[in-house]
């Protein structure tokens, strides 16, 4: 198992904080302050978590940066105080940066208890099989 040194626990809380602080954005009605100080922790702590170059290795790939433009698109116009256009442009970001990783998700989610339950149901498990498929085979 790999050590986790402290700056990393550091960055784990930092993403966590962020994650917290856009879903309460999002729940307080698009609060543009709470959105804004979310996205800042989040990138904050990816960065602290993985590295900067790391970071800027994962976000500059020449086929992830449509997702990279879309995803600090959407941060800058947060931050210029237009929420909901924001958080709609960078959620798209955000899905096109990380759909790489969904079928782990899936895969991690189906492991869970309750909701692996949940995710073998029939029309829920037709939509999750579409989502959970590598990208490039249909």
């Amino acid at each position: 198992m790999l050590p986790v040194t402290d700056l990393q626990k550091i960055g784990v809380g930092l993403t966590g904080f962020g994650v917290a602080f856009i879903f309460l954005g999002i729940v307080l009605f698009f609060d543009k302050g709470l959105l804004a100080i979310g996205n800042i922790l989040f990138i904050t702590g990816l960065t602290v978590v993985i590295g900067l170059e790391r970071t800027a290795r994962f976000f500059f790939q020449k086929h992830k940066l449509k997702g990279t433009c879309f995803f600090f698109g959407g941060v800058a116009i947060v931050l210029l105080g237009w929420a909901f256009v924001g958080i709609l442009i960078e959620l798209y970001g955000f899905f096109v940066l990380f759909s790489g990783f969904l079928p782990v998700v899936v895969n991690f989610l189906r492991r869970l208890p309750v909701i692996g339950y949940l995710l073998y149901l029939p029309g829920i498990s037709y939509l999750v099989n579409k989502v959970g498929e590598p990208q490039g085979m249909v």
